[in-house]
Parts: C-alpha cells; sequence; structure tokens
C-alpha cells in the first residue's frame, strides 16, 4: 500500500458534477483528488441540454471558450398537437432570446464531449490529481479529517485523507450509502424510450414535442448532426417490445428522423423526483445526482448539479483559506434544496404538458396555450422562459435589505457586456473573478467607499463600479470602473441600488446590500452566520500531496 498523502478537498465521482467542482476548485487554488472507478469519461450521450447559469458556471472554471466549441447555441422547443387529418398544429413556441446571464438560455451539447474538456482542463492546475479506474472502498471521519479507502485497477490499496469529500458518483453513490441515507420522493411507473442518432442529416434547430396521450414523443437537436428521440412507453408495453429493431425503426420513421442515421445509442429508463434527506454528513457532502434526482422534461438534472458545484466550490475553498468559519457549509443544503424542488415541479408540470391524461386533458391544455398567443405578454411569458423559477435563496449566506420582490439579496446577479477603459469589451465576470466584489451602477463611486474598509478586506472584496452607457468613468483610487455596452436586465435590476452597493458572493449571488454607514454591522453579520473567520490552514496544504 502507498503511504497516505492528504488533499484539501476529496471529490468521488468523475461525471459533469465531479469535473465541473475540481476544475472551479483548482481555479480557486484549492488541491483536489479527484476518484472515477470507470477507466474514463463517458463514452455515450447521457444529458443533451446545458443552459445558461450552467455556462456562467463554466466561465467561473476559465473553460467557457472551448465549452461553447462544441454546443448548438440558443435553441428553442416547439410543441404540437396530435394528428388532426394527418396535420399537427403547433400550440406553443418556446424561443427564448435574451441573455440575463450572459448566454443563451438553452444550448445541445455532447455530455462525452463535455467531460472530455472538463478532463483535459485539469492539467492546467498543479494541485488537482485525478484517478481514473480507481473506487472508493469505504471511508471514516473524525472532527480533523475524513480517511479514505482506494482500490486502483490493478487491485492497488491506497490510503489517503482529506479535509473534506464530496460525492459527486450519482444515484447509486457509495459517499451516500456510507451513510445509510436513501433518496426520497418518487420513482414513477413511466417509462421512456431514449435513442441517440448521429449522421443525422433532416434535423430541425428546435426540440419538438409531440404531445400524443397515445405515444408523447420528445425530439431534440445536437452538435454535428446528432439527434435525441424519446418515446413514452405504454401500458402494458415491456423494454423489448420497444427496443425491437423493427419497433425502433418505425417510430423514428414516424416522426420524420433521417433513415439514413446511425443509431448510437437506444435505452429504455424511468424518471425520479427523490432528494436525499441530507447532504452534509459532517465534513462529507453530497451533488449532483447524489443527491437528487429530477425528471427529465425540463432538462434540469445535470444543470442543478452543476449550481450544486459552484455553491459549494467557493464555500469549500472560504473555509480552507481560513477567510470564513467552516459553519458557512452549513449553508449549502440550506440554499440549494428550495430550488431543487422548484425545479422538480417544473420537470413534472411540463411532463403533463408532453403526456396529456386523456383526450380533454390535452384539448383543454392545448387550448389555452393556444389561447395565451393572443395576448403578447402571456406569449412571451411562455416563449421567453419566465415560467422556469430563477435561482433565489431566502436564507443562507446572506443578509435581507427589505426591498421585498425588487431585492437582489439571494439573487444571480444578471451579467452585462461591458467595455474597460482601454476600450476592450467583455462579459462583467471577466472583471469581477470568483471572489467577493462590492458593486454599484452609477456615475458616482461614493457608494463604494463610504462602506467599512477593514471588514471588506477580511472577506478580500474587489471594489466595482459600472457607469451607464455613454457616461464617463470617473477615476477612483482602489475602484475597478468600467461601462455598459448595454444595460439591459443588468440595468433594471440594479435601478432600486442608487446610492448603494452591493456585496456579491463569489458564485455571483449577492449577499447583502450595503448604505453609507451600514456596511461594516452588515459583513460583520454575514462572518458572524459563518461562525467567525476560521484560522487559516498552512498553505502547504492548501496543495494536493501536502503533508
Amino acid at each position: 500500500m502507498e503511504a497516505a498523502r492528504h488533499y484539501p478537498v476529496a471529490v468521488i465521482g468523475a461525471g459533469p458534477i465531479g469535473l465541473t467542482l475540481a476544475n472551479l476548485l483548482g481555479r480557486l487554488g484549492v488541491g483536489v483528488l479527484l476518484v472515477e472507478r470507470n477507466a474514463t469519461t463517458v463514452q455515450e450521450p447521457r444529458a443533451v441540454s446545458i443552459d445558461d447559469e450552467s455556462l456562467r458556471a463554466m466561465q467561473a472554471a476559465g473553460v467557457v471558450e472551448t465549452v461553447l466549441g462544441g454546443v448548438v447555441a440558443g435553441y428553442g422547443s416547439h410543441y404540437y398537437t396530435r394528428p388532426v387529418a394527418g396535420r399537427r398544429i403547433r400550440f406553443a413556441r418556446v424561443e427564448p432570446t435574451g441573455r440575463p446571464y450572459g448566454y443563451p438560455r438553452r444550448n445541445a451539447f455532447r455530455q462525452p464531449v463535455l467531460e472530455g474538456q472538463l478532463r483535459d482542463a485539469l492539467g492546467r492546475f498543479s494541485g488537482v490529481e485525478a484517478r481514473f479506474g480507481w473506487r472508493l472502498l469505504d471511508y471514516a471521519q473524525d472532527a480533523a479529517r475524513v480517511s479514505l479507502s482506494l482500490e486502483g485497477p490493478d487491485g492497488t490499496a491506497a490510503a489517503v485523507t482529506c479535509d473534506y469529500l464530496v460525492g459527486c458518483d450519482g444515484a447509486a453513490s457509495r459517499v451516500r450509502e456510507a451513510q445509510g441515507v436513501a433518496l426520497e420522493g418518487t420513482t414513477f411507473d413511466e417509462r421512456w424510450l431514449i435513442l441517440d442518432l448521429e449522421n443525422n442529416e433532416n434535423t430541425t434547430a428546435h426540440t419538438e414535442v409531440f404531445c400524443d396521450r397515445r405515444r408523447p414523443c420528445i425530439t431534440l437537436p445536437g452538435p454535428d448532426r446528432t439527434r435525441r428521440f424519446e418515446f413514452k412507453l405504454l401500458p402494458g408495453e415491456t423494454d423489448e417490445d420497444l427496443l425491437a429493431p423493427e419497433m425502433v425503426e418505425r417510430l423514428l420513421r414516424d416522426h420524420g428522423a433521417d433513415r439514413r442515421a446511425t443509431l448510437r445509442r437506444k435505452v429504455v429508463y424511468r424518471f425520479h423526483a427523490r432528494v436525499a434527506p441530507r447532504w452534509r454528513f459532517g465534513r462529507v457532502f453530497l451533488a449532483g445526482d447524489a443527491a437528487h434526482l429530477t425528471p427529465p422534461f425540463a432538462g434540469q438534472g445535470m444543470n442543478s448539479g452543476i449550481r450544486d458545484a459552484q455553491n459549494l466550490a467557493w464555500k469549500l475553498a472560504a473555509v480552507l483559506e481560513g477567510r470564513l468559519g467552516p459553519a458557512l457549509l452549513d449553508s449549502y443544503e440550506r440554499e440549494r434544496r428550495d430550488h431543487i424542488w422548484q425545479m422538480v415541479r417544473l420537470a413534472l408540470r411540463m411532463g403533463q404538458v408532453m403526456a396529456p391524461r386523456s383526450r380533454l386533458h390535452a384539448a383543454l391544455t392545448q387550448g389555452a396555450f393556444l389561447a395565451l398567443n393572443i395576448w403578447p405578454p402571456a406569449r412571451d411569458y411562455v416563449a421567453q422562459m419566465r415560467y422556469k423559477p430563477p435561482p433565489r435563496f431566502h436564507e443562507g449566506f446572506l443578509v435581507p435589505d427589505g426591498l421585498g420582490r425588487a431585492s437582489l439579496v439571494g439573487r444571480l446577479l444578471p451579467q452585462p457586456r461591458v467595455r474597460l477603459a482601454d476600450g476592450r469589451e467583455m462579459l462583467l465576470d471577466e472583471v469581477l473573478g470568483n471572489r467577493f466584489v462590492l458593486l454599484a451602477r452609477g456615475e458616482d463611486p461614493g457608494a463604494l467607499m463610504r462602506p467599512d474598509r477593514g471588514a471588506l478586506e477580511r472577506l478580500g472584496a474587489l471594489r466595482v463600479l459600472v457607469v451607464p452607457s455613454g457616461t464617463a468613468m470617473p477615476v477612483a483610487g482602489g475602484v475597478a470602473c468600467v461601462a455598459e455596452v448595454e444595460g439591459g436586465p443588468f440595468a433594471a435590476a440594479m435601478a432600486p441600488y442608487a446610492g448603494r452597493a452591493l456585496l456579491l458572493r463569489p458564485d455571483h449571488y449577492v449577499a447583502a446590500s450595503l448604505a453609507s454607514g451600514d456596511g461594516g454591522a452588515v459583513v460583520e453579520a454575514l462572518v458572524a452566520s459563518a461562525g467567525g473567520a476560521a484560522p487559516a490552514l498552512p498553505a502547504a496544504t492548501l496543495a494536493a500531496g501536502g503533508a
């Protein structure tokens, strides 16, 4: 057995969630051991949709340009009735055009490509070690650390320790199993056949949803002439019935697939709405499918896991660096759990539209959508995806500011394009980085200068002033000034905060707003909610393999 080594964080599972977490931690300077029982990343298509919030997380991980090179950006969804006299009627159209977080709302991707990109990106970090073909046998923890027993591909045993362990090892999580915890919720009787095609030429740019109670079908676009088809199994049908080659051929033919396309994958799955009762066990955490399973209809399974990774990454880094106390980590589940259930409920509602229970249910639902198209605000509510619950925390690492529904506290800050003094343009997060930021919008940097400097320096906060488009940039010592290229959602969201500054967390959520004279007290309240500042770890322990 090799000598025991110590890592600040060990991540079990190198799917998209574990790989994202390792990249985020690596960029924050935290040492990571990434353990994956398979010899390589996945080689078959699984998740197919990546949203704007996840692309923003890829931006934080420093890989978004690479990832964008492998996606079809900005596709929509068209919903159709069952055929009537041989003709289908489109009753709803979802084609969001806004980019509130800097990226298109819906994007098609290939999971094997994304995982390969994220694995390659780990090579940037000397402190991140990936072990593929290794599996977790067991682990135990005490007040100081977690001890892991691992087994390599040739049967080699290894014992390692870490400060924190994160299970990103999927629905059958070994990390969760060792805690004796099962996912709670519903496993539905519905089964769906998934068919993934390559070299599919006669494709459309959007998802098509055939809301036929007799056989609901969804067909989704993908990069490089790929396309996915999903068909609901009917009562009495077996998996073998739908997997039979003649049935597969007929279903694809009836729904417009290219007859010359190559069938890459066919599988039957059940969908789930299940969540673990706890996501933290001392120094051990769950993320992604290890913590929650979401029905596929909203395309939010993987995307929800990426939100987990970004929420957890900066908190682990802040505690390991000693900027904030370990109680900060309690806010991870408190912040993420409510939004997970919102995504589950959204997926279930969308599933009811896709798979109506009866002819009457289909007629009422589809008729209601057709009626909404008459009134532009209602039509745009659907077309612009305003029905998707935006991420918002009501408790956790934040201090409410009393502005009610207009408040940005607990929300993900919109991301505009901005211009630097030298004329370069970029998305705002490129200026903010993955750190605490005190940010204001306006022409006067005074709101940034009034809050107590000492309390903000404890957090290492950068001060940023965003001036409206066409406004001269003031010169202010210690303040980074940028100009909006277009105000849009950012300007509207910041309107209630004239003369005030926002304290942004490293994940670009708003932790608090600071008015004149109260900045120090607000920041101290935040630090206190995390249990105060923790003693900083020696620098050597922040690198993988440290003593």
